[in-house]
């Protein structure tokens, strides 16, 4: 059996993770759509300020941190491009499982920098529809990472920083934690992404409400909408140990396996059926008289 299914399953292997791979690079916008991605970059480099940092760990866990606190972690210009630099990192992480993102000095993110958005509307019309874009291609191409992915909500996560926690699979929030769509008072809707992947999360009626509304949510309020997995029951330092135990107990085994499932949960919620179920079959291959599955059919284990 194992000489048999092995070659079939290298075989596989690197002919769907081609694919995959190619996919979930694919930019949501070209030129055809107005979007000049290198312009857009060198202009967003101009806004200096913060950084965006990244650690892999031996046990497949990354944590992104947004490296701003003096502005609540604000995007400035240079971060929204290093954001893009550590998900083309993670991307090429072939070894990766998980990932937590948060931000520095026990707050989540509080939007975009004010000053750049300011120099960028009063700039070419284009500049602003560019900047859109540009993030609504990261944060797409973060949700699709082969990772297991939560944000730790503490402090305040507003504007864009309540959209990033959208592009996560999960979110939890620590106590006296909010998420506030507060786009309406800036005369504004979301733009990165954020109210497409929000009605996916809580539903059109209460996307509509939170967009509508700009209230804050609470750790309570987002359970109750499932915007939240659970509340930590520590702030401070202690929330991103908690955040690691919490993820471990959900990335637990071999990579391969484990960035499987994200990529057929990934597929499920993104394709039509028929090709979900395609994308699944091929998934199915890479792993199928894999490492894991030879082992776990050695190890025989009864079914209870």
């Amino acid at each position: 059996f194992t000489e048999m299914a092995l070659p079939l399953w290298k075989n596989l292997l690197q002919t769907t993770k081609k694919r995959i791979l190619q996919q979930r690079r694919l930019s949501l916008y070209n030129g055809a759509h107005g979007y000049e991605e290198d312009l857009i970059k060198k202009k967003l480099q101009q806004f200096s300020g913060g950084s965006i940092n990244l650690s892999k760990e031996d046990n497949g866990i990354a944590i992104l941190t947004l490296n701003n606190p003096k502005l609540m972690n604000a995007f400035t210009g240079t971060m929204m491009v290093e954001l893009e630099e550590r998900v083309t990192e993670l991307e090429n992480w072939e070894h990766g499982k998980g990932l937590i993102v948060h931000g520095a000095g026990n707050t989540f993110c509080s939007g975009s920098d004010l000053n750049a958005v300011k120099e960028i509307s009063n700039s070419q019309a284009s500049d602003g529809m560019n900047m859109c874009m540009f993030m609504q291609n990261t944060l797409t191409r973060l949700m699709r990472l082969p990772l297991i992915s939560v944000a730790l909500v503490q402090g305040k996560a507003f504007g864009g920083g309540a959209e990033l926690t959208t592009a996560c699979d999960f979110r939890l929030m620590t106590p006296g934690s909010e998420i506030r769509f507060v786009h309406k008072h800036m005369g504004l809707v979301p733009g990165w992404g954020g109210a497409a992947r929000l009605v996916r999360i809580v539903g059109s009626g209460a996307a509509l409400q939170l967009l509508g509304a700009a209230a804050g949510l609470g750790p309570e309020s987002a359970l109750r909408l499932r915007l939240c997995e659970e509340t930590l029951p520590s702030d401070g330092p202690a929330a991103l140990g908690a955040a690691r135990a919490w993820l471990s107990q959900r990335t637990e085994g071999p990579s391969a396996v484990i960035r499987a499932v994200k990529k057929v949960v990934t597929a499920g919620r993104e394709l039509p059926l028929e090709a979900a179920l395609r994308t699944e079959k091929d998934i199915f291959g890479t792993v199928w008289g894999g490492p894991a599955n030879l082992q776990a059919l050695v190890r025989r284990p009864k079914h209870k």
